[in-house]
């Protein structure tokens, strides 16, 4: 799943996989983005249907210079490198067994160039951030309320499967062209729950992760970890902008209350549900995802005003022409 027009490639080193090449069946069209950990390509199988395909190449450890062959010019990164590319096929593997509508649908995962690839189901659309930074005078309570709740189902669905995200922000929430917010990226949770957490960094988005992901003590992380970062994304639809990172917070708090940020009017009982996530205590948050659904479906006291986004359940492919 990736947005269009696509995100724009970092300057690195790792050169993508070219145009045209065939990888076990798929071709690939063109890269959508890169990070950190991967690179992303727009791919085709034999029947034109199209697929996001995310290829592990951690820019740190592996090389690809030319060709389509991944090198390890460092000996001392090589189980390193091995130890992540063990944890993403992990990942495919817990992922392919999710089948839901509210998260990123993995089709298929293999081996090849010496590293992994991981075949997602492809959704046009755009971004949770992108409509922040477009269309955030249209985020109604009734809006917020709506997506979170089907997004609930989601996460839901996730930690039914012993699994957590750790990374949820609006980046990593799809809004597609049918209004569906479909929940991707779960690469933060591939190494920070890995069996062996020296070997590679965690993964966190300042602002959006839990105060007990920089401890990097997995034992501590479960579904409140991520109903923090919930609470974060909702907190940014709001205001515009993130909370104070939580390492921060943990030093002196100095998180701005919602209500002197939020440009149109909100319930109390919103805010109060974003002040429970963001609590520091992780037993002070709402437990588990059907928890916090729960309190989103509560009606609010004087709802506030209906805008254009409370239409979300149709289609909305005029907010995605180019």
């Amino acid at each position: 799943i990736i947005a269009e027009p696509p995100h724009p490639m970092p300057s690195q080193v790792n050169q993508p996989l070219p145009g045209g090449y065939v990888l076990n069946g798929y071709r690939i069209d063109k890269p959508l983005s890169s990070g950190g950990f991967s690179i992303v390509y727009l791919a085709q199988d034999e029947s034109q249907t199209p697929f996001a395909i995310k290829e592990y190449l951690p820019a740190s450890l592996a090389l690809r210079a030319e060709g389509t062959e991944v090198r390890i010019e460092d000996e001392a990164n090589l189980s390193t490198f091995r130890h992540g590319l063990k944890c993403f096929f992990e990942e495919g593997r817990a992922l392919a067994l999710i089948s839901h509508p509210n998260v990123v649908r993995v089709e298929n995962f293999f081996r090849a160039n010496e590293t992994c690839y991981m075949v997602m189901q492809y959704v046009r659309g755009r971004t949770l951030q992108f409509h922040i930074q477009r269309n955030r005078a249209e985020f109604t309570e009734t809006f917020m309320r709506r997506i979170f709740i089907h997004l609930m189902n989601g996460l839901r669905e996730v930690h039914a499967n012993k699994l957590l995200h750790l990374d949820i922000k609006p980046a990593n929430i799809y809004i597609a062209m049918d209004g569906r917010p479909v929940l991707l990226d779960f690469g933060a949770a591939r190494i920070t729950l890995s069996d062996e957490p020296t070997k590679l960094k965690p993964m966190y988005t300042a602002g959006f992760a839990a105060p007990e992901q920089y401890k990097f003590e997995p034992g501590r992380l479960g579904p409140w970890s991520d109903i923090y970062s919930v609470g974060a994304t909702l907190y940014t639809c709001i205001a515009g902008t993130p909370p104070q990172a939580a390492d921060a917070r943990l030093e002196k708090d100095r998180l701005i209350p919602l209500r002197t940020l939020a440009r149109q009017g909100y319930s109390d009982e919103l805010f109060s549900i974003v002040d429970a996530c963001l609590n520091l205590d992780h037993l002070a948050r709402p437990q588990t995802a059907f928890e916090l659904q729960k309190l989103l479906m509560i009606e609010p006291a004087g709802a506030g005003r209906r805008g254009f986004f409370d239409t979300l359940n149709k289609p909305i492919s005029k907010f995605f022409t180019k």
